[in-house]
């Protein structure tokens, strides 16, 4: 069962999921800068993504997704941010409970671990790409944050908090899962502050103290 079968009510049935949708879970969180290299990166393709009316730019599902030319640049940043002490996946299979429907295919990975070979724990963040309304992948966003949790505790690797975005490219939503306990952010993050979507993202890959 891949993750974007489940729905709201089978994740509540099946790993006593709990939703809270009532909090801003990043007023405090203080921006990162971004590169130029990003700025400029963003100035040439976000109109490329905006004005093609036949979508193929944002979501063509051959080779190589080309949401990537938007998304993948932003994540990159924060791996450079990091001195590159962080992992980064594009197009990756996660397979991590196949009697539980916990495995499929995620968008992008990101890893506390350096090892760049195969996704290792601890995973702490995972982003996909909607082209539809952002709350049609929240299922599919629960699921996977699951299946990282799990993943990492079988490695010993126990992270309190896994981080989940999704995005139109455009627009960006959080959630963070805690224990069985998922928070939605209330507040829709626009790429044109990409400043603050970098500082979510920074803090999310932060070691935990």
């Amino acid at each position: 069962m891949a993750y974007s079968k489940f729905t709201l009510s089978k994740l509540k049935q099946d790993f006593g999921i709990t939703l809270d949708e009532s909090q801003s879970l990043f007023d405090q969180t203080p921006k990162r800068p971004a590169s130029e290299l990003l700025h400029l990166t963003l100035q040439y393709a976000l109109p490329l993504a905006t004005r093609v009316n036949t979508e193929k730019v944002r979501w063509s599902t051959t080779d190589r997704r080309s949401s990537e030319l938007l998304i993948a640049p932003i994540l990159l940043e924060i791996r450079r941010q990091h001195n590159n002490e962080i992992s980064f996946f594009s197009g990756a299979d996660f397979n991590v409970d196949a009697e539980t429907g916990l495995e499929g295919y995620c968008d992008y990975v990101l890893s506390r671990s350096t090892e760049q070979l195969e996704i290792t724990s601890p995973v702490v963040v995972l982003v996909e790409a909607k082209k539809e309304s952002l709350v049609g992948g929240i299922p599919q966003c629960i699921a996977e944050m699951i299946a990282a949790q799990l993943f990492n505790a079988r490695s010993n690797n126990t992270i309190a908090t896994i981080y989940r975005a999704v995005t139109s490219v455009t627009n960006w939503q959080f959630l963070t899962l805690q224990g069985t306990q998922v928070k939605l952010d209330t507040t829709e993050y626009f790429v044109s502050d990409i400043e603050k979507i970098l500082g979510i993202l920074y803090q999310s890959t932060q070691p935990e103290n």
